[in-house]
């Protein structure tokens, strides 16, 4: 059976997840930006949450662990990093897999954003939880990682199935739009980005999105995997990024 997917507004830009095994019944919080919009959220769809999966340490993605957890009593997991700075019962690292029920989730590196950020890969349904990793038309800022750290956890993403759908944490859509189109308009992207100015004029959210429409139109894709070599391909993704940090 499959995995339901529930997402939801939190703060002024983030993403909260809820996801559920069809099969069991057992529901995952990924990352927890605001306590009481989760709680609200799990007890409206009458839903029990089992356990928090944190991407990576930043306060819009655990700083509502303790909450959550006192209100479910559930158990937090996610990467080391985390338990530097809120506590967690169990760490993951890349390669492990979190059993939710009879789904499967395959813990992987995205460090790039920051040093230890892990991703969850539900492969049989073809969804991705990327946190601050990969955006529709962007990716987070490289606090701590480096350019060939963040390639490779991009390029990791880029190597999924087209059609794998991109749960990203944040709607920064707009502006990595703007973004993308100060570097050059191709038709695939002048539609894409009707679509998206559609979609946010409805309220609609813009997240998820699909390896394919971000190989497709993500600068921070495209350009880089016209290089022919590794180093050129994280080289020119370390350019893009500069570009975009000074952008405005």
């Amino acid at each position: 059976m499959a995995l339901k997917i529930d997402i939801f507004p939190c703060l002024s830009d983030n993403y909260g997840f809820l996801v559920r095994d069809e099969a069991s019944g057992k529901v995952a919080c990924i990352d927890t930006p605001e306590a009481s919009t989760i709680i609200a959220r799990a007890e409206a769809l009458g839903w029990r949450i089992d356990t928090i999966l944190n991407t990576h340490w930043h306060g819009d993605h655990g700083g509502g662990n303790a909450e959550v957890k006192a209100h479910f009593g559930c158990d937090i997991y996610g990467p080391a990093e985390v338990a530097e700075h809120w506590p967690l019962d169990h760490v993951l690292k890349p390669g492990d897999v979190f059993q939710l029920g009879e789904t499967a989730l395959d813990v992987i590196d995205l460090g790039g954003h920051t040093h230890g950020i892990i991703g969850y890969l539900d492969r049989a349904g073809g969804n991705v939880f990327v946190a601050d990793c990969l955006f529709p038309l962007g990716c987070g800022r490289m606090f701590e990682g480096t350019p060939q750290q963040f390639w490779a956890s991009l390029s990791r993403l880029a190597a999924l199935p087209g059609d794998t759908i991109i749960w990203s944490a944040h709607e920064y859509t707009l502006a990595n739009l703007k973004f993308a189109e100060s570097l050059g308009e191709t038709e695939t992207l002048k539609a894409r980005g009707e679509r998206i100015r559609q979609m946010r004029e409805a309220g609609q959210f813009t997240v998820p999105s699909t390896v394919a429409e971000e190989i497709a139109t993500n600068p921070f894709l495209v350009y880089p995997l016209r290089e022919k070599d590794v180093g050129a391909q994280a080289a020119k993704f370390a350019e893009v990024r500069a570009m975009k940090d000074v952008f405005k």
